[in-house]
């Protein structure tokens, strides 16, 4: 089954464990080449906001609709078309680069892995490095092979979790650079982020979130830490 979407709503969704509220009534909308930020303070819901979306978790209430598409309906179809990159960058640091990027590609029904892990490699500006282990990588060129590794079968939604953490200059850079280029060509990526300076003018909406309720929603991301403080402070 092909599936694609040029859309992602979220609808009063909700998320609890046991008594506790990960989420509540969040609502939203990304549509294809867009950069969607979610900003809030450890333990606000953005974690579990994104497993949601990843269709690692179910919602108690509410809903996730991918254009026309449900989790529930479309499945193993729909996962396809997700990539993620959280705070594991699942790479096996004892296999090289090209080894790791061509394992994704495959698992992911890939014609020709070797080939797309020749393209990531070339993507990732490490083209060089593919025959060494990714246990003698720098954290950013290690962030940008996972970056890859989770674009390697084209999805149409990006997820990110923190992925500016413990990068230098040139590694943000780079990023900031390789998200520009999926906006180009119709991505849809959703990053939740406590770097605002870095992520000040990256977005195109912003969703802040504080104790697993909605705060504030805006377009564009300008002023993004005065807007950020004064949501949280409104919020408290």
């Amino acid at each position: 089954m092909t599936l694609d979407f040029d859309e992602v709503a979220v609808e009063d969704l909700s998320r609890h464990f046991g008594r506790r509220k990960a989420l509540s009534r969040i609502s939203f909308g990304a549509r294809a080449g867009s950069i969607v930020g979610l900003l809030g303070p450890n333990g606000a819901g953005k974690s579990t906001l994104l497993a949601i979306l990843g269709t690692l978790l179910e919602p108690s209430a509410g809903s996730v609709r991918y254009g026309a598409h449900s989790a529930a309906v479309a499945g193993a179809a729909l996962r396809g078309r997700i990539g993620v990159l959280g705070h594991d960058l699942y790479l096996y640091p004892e296999l090289t680069a090209h080894e790791n990027l061509t394992f994704f590609a495959e698992l992911y029904g890939d014609r020709h892995p070797r080939a797309a892990a020749d393209r990531a490699l070339a993507r990732a500006d490490l083209a060089d490095r593919g025959g060494d282990p990714v246990s003698s990588f720098s954290r950013g060129m290690r962030q940008r092979i996972a970056l890859e590794r989770a674009l390697v079968h084209n999805p149409r939604l990006l997820l990110l979790d923190e992925p500016f953490t413990g990068l230098d200059d040139a590694s943000l850079a780079a990023l900031i650079t390789r998200l520009r280029e999926l906006r180009r060509d119709g991505a849809i990526v959703i990053l939740a982020t406590h770097d605002l300076d870095v992520a000040d003018g990256l977005f195109d909406q912003v969703v802040m979130i504080r104790d697993g309720r909605m705060v504030e929603r805006m377009q564009g991301s300008g002023a993004l830490r005065d807007a950020y403080r004064s949501a949280m402070e409104k919020s408290r």
